[in-house]
């Protein structure tokens, strides 16, 4: 069995951090009616309305990100910037699938939260310009914080196993 090696890196203060991924200023927008992405999951989503599908195939057609921002009321049609939360995700769609019934399947990752700064409806899809959230970096790890994670890491094991 092979040993293993403990890599420790040291990371500068939080501002001097850049973002891993360079985020787009205007990005197609996808309302979600029943859920919320955060950064890091991936899910996959069933999109049947066509200017959400139009959203998707712009994302496509360019850099793959979009940005995912939940309605408020889930009746709602065709959403507009009052009808959404200010805050989003911007994910990366890894996986895309025509179904039959004209809907599409996209398997999507969060990538970090946004500010809605202004959203545009007007055009084949809908539009919004976006300021990313800068994350705070958390502190050293302290024993109990190290015990909290295996202990999520381990329930998520098992939850994965059912």
């Amino acid at each position: 069995m092979a040993e293993s090696e403990d890599f420790s890196i040291s990371l500068p203060d939080a501002e001097a951090v850049e973002p891993m991924v360079q985020i787009p200023d205007e990005l197609p927008v996808l309302p979600l009616r029943d859920i919320v992405i955060y950064p890091f999951m991936i899910v996959p989503l069933f999109v049947s309305r066509d200017r959400s599908i139009r959203a998707v195939e712009e994302a496509l057609s360019k850099d793959r990100m979009i940005l995912l921002v939940s309605q408020k009321d889930v009746n709602k049609e065709e959403p507009e910037q009052d009808d959404l939360y200010t805050v989003g995700t911007v994910a990366i769609i890894m996986r895309m699938l025509k179904l039959p019934d004209g809907r599409i399947r996209i398997l999507i990752q969060g990538l970090s939260r946004c500010r809605v700064d202004r959203i545009e409806g007007s055009g084949q899809w809908v539009k919004g310009s976006v300021t990313q959230i800068q994350e705070p970096m958390g502190g050293d790890n302290s024993l109990e914080i190290e015990a909290l994670v295996r202990n999520v890491r381990g329930s998520m094991d098992r939850a994965a196993g059912l």
